[in-house]
């Protein structure tokens, strides 16, 4: 707070105008500092004299999630409306059993921010925060579901349980929760996540795939493509798996972004299957949606249809 910083002799006023940006009223920045989604976080909470509680992008920025953009606003909950610029604020009504404390930062918690993800957000983006968040926290999709429960009326309440059903802790990153979305929506049997691999003291966790018949998939980020220790490793990895009879599907995020339908036909492939839907990254949410319909899906989202 710039009021407390100058007060204190931290800053003088020519350091304040010579060396800071103002981010928010009496909240400034030094300038050219690049702020993470943590950072605008706290700044917005500063904003609301340290009185609001951060929700939603924020609050899993604050809570570990690792994949919320640094740009997008931060949000509040606050009996009032009005905010600046980069800030959103919520007048939702939650309980006191829904928010934490973060040292003094007040923040709804894991399994509220993830179904108010659910309910704001469209669905491949919300499944792909809640999937973050889950996996930064220990949250689970039952203790989100609980939330839902406890909040039958509330807006985008479906919207939400139907993000969950196909939400999963295992994924590490953005691209492996897309990849995982675009099999399920291709038709292909769920995946199970993180699957351990162990033999002869050594331990292999695959990103993704199916124990029997031994097939995963594997995203394969770029530092996979272009590092030469990371592609030893992985080509030792490879011929250690192959030897225990897996089939590995590796995924380049051109493929995933360019060619979907080529990763699901030669997953389908290994799994002596054929994909019911052409999956498309335009067609991709509504493939997805279609999935809360299948008689597949967890047994614990059935009462809110």
């Amino acid at each position: 707070m710039a009021t407390e910083a100058l007060a204190s002799g931290a800053v003088t006023r020519r350091e304040l105008a010579r060396d800071y940006s103002r981010l928010f009223r009496n909240v400034y920045v030094r300038t050219g500092e690049k702020l993470t989604a943590k950072d605008r976080a706290v700044a917005a909470w500063l904003w609301s004299g340290r009185s609001a509680t951060l929700a939603g992008l924020s609050a899993a920025a604050v809570q570990g999630s690792r994949y919320v953009d640094p740009s997008a606003p931060a949000e509040l909950i606050r009996a009032h409306r009005r905010a600046p610029e980069g800030i959103q604020v919520h007048s939702d009504s939650v309980s006191d059993g829904d928010i934490r404390r973060l040292g003094a930062l007040s923040v709804t918690t894991p399994a509220r921010t993830a179904f108010d993800l659910g309910r704001r957000m469209s669905l491949v983006d919300a499944v792909i925060q809640i999937d973050a968040l889950l996996n930064a926290t220990g949250c689970s999709v039952d203790d989100v579901l609980a939330v839902a429960r406890r909040n039958p009326g509330a807006r985008g309440v479906r919207r939400a349980v139907t993000a969950l059903s196909v939400a999963d802790a295992g994924a590490e990153s953005p691209p492996e929760t897309t990849t995982r979305l675009m099999i399920m929506a291709a038709g292909l049997p769920r995946p199970e996540t993180q699957i351990p691999v162990r033999e002869s003291g050594c331990v292999y966790r695959l990103d993704m795939g199916w124990r029997d018949p031994l097939v995963a998939v594997e995203y394969d980020g770029q530092q996979h493509w272009t590092d030469p220790v990371q592609r030893a490793h992985d080509i030792e990895r490879l011929e250690f798996l192959a030897s225990l009879g897996w089939t590995i599907i590796r995924v380049s995020w051109t493929q995933l972004r360019n060619q979907p339908q080529t990763v699901i036909n030669r997953a389908a492939k290994a799994l002596k299957m054929t994909p019911s839907v052409q999956i498309s990254h335009a067609s991709l949410a509504s493939c997805v949606q279609q999935l809360h319909t299948r008689r597949d899906r967890p047994t614990s989202a059935l009462q809110y249809v």
